[in-house]
């Protein structure tokens, strides 16, 4: 029961930070149903170290299972900065083929002149992108990041109101 109730918090709080609340509170309602078997399993039979080792060992395993469905899930977008020689391919040209948004800079980097690709991309793709970033250009250097979307309602700054 722990590693049900236990990946049900680690999926809850993927879904809060992703500011999807109201999958959030029902993943909390089961979290805390489940937690309520588990705990009172344990609590009537404080006689059996077995119970406390089992639940101990159901905390953990929860935590691995949780976040290893939540990468499966790959729910969101990340942001993928591709670093590369300035006079290496670029490969801004097939990520918009392939319909994806690409912002290119120049830059200076320490050995040389260089150019900085930036491209939000669902996580689902993300493996895939990072595929043909390589086989395009080898040199490339790739980071990502996850990224959480702007709204205008948490965007916006309260009202202040300037006295002369």
């Amino acid at each position: 029961m722990r590693i049900a109730d236990v990946s049900l918090g680690t999926l809850r709080i993927v879904m809060l930070v992703r500011g999807r609340s109201t999958i959030a509170g029902v993943l909390a309602f089961f979290e805390s149903i489940v937690w309520l078997l588990a705990a009172g399993q344990v609590l009537t039979n404080l006689d059996n170290p077995l119970q406390f080792i089992a639940y101990a060992a159901g905390y953990a395993a929860g935590t691995m299972s949780g976040s290893t469905v939540e990468r499966w899930l790959a729910l969101g977008n990340a942001m993928v900065r591709i670093i590369a020689p300035i006079d290496s391919p670029s490969v801004a040209d097939a990520l918009r083929e392939r319909g994806y948004y690409v912002t290119v800079l120049n830059a200076s980097g320490r050995d040389g002149d260089v150019r900085i690709s930036f491209s939000v991309v669902p996580r689902k793709r993300l493996p895939e992108t990072i595929r043909l970033v390589h086989e395009i250009n080898d040199q490339a250097f790739v980071t990502f990041e996850e990224t959480t979307m702007a709204t205008m309602k948490a965007a916006a700054a309260p009202a202040v109101r300037v006295r002369k």
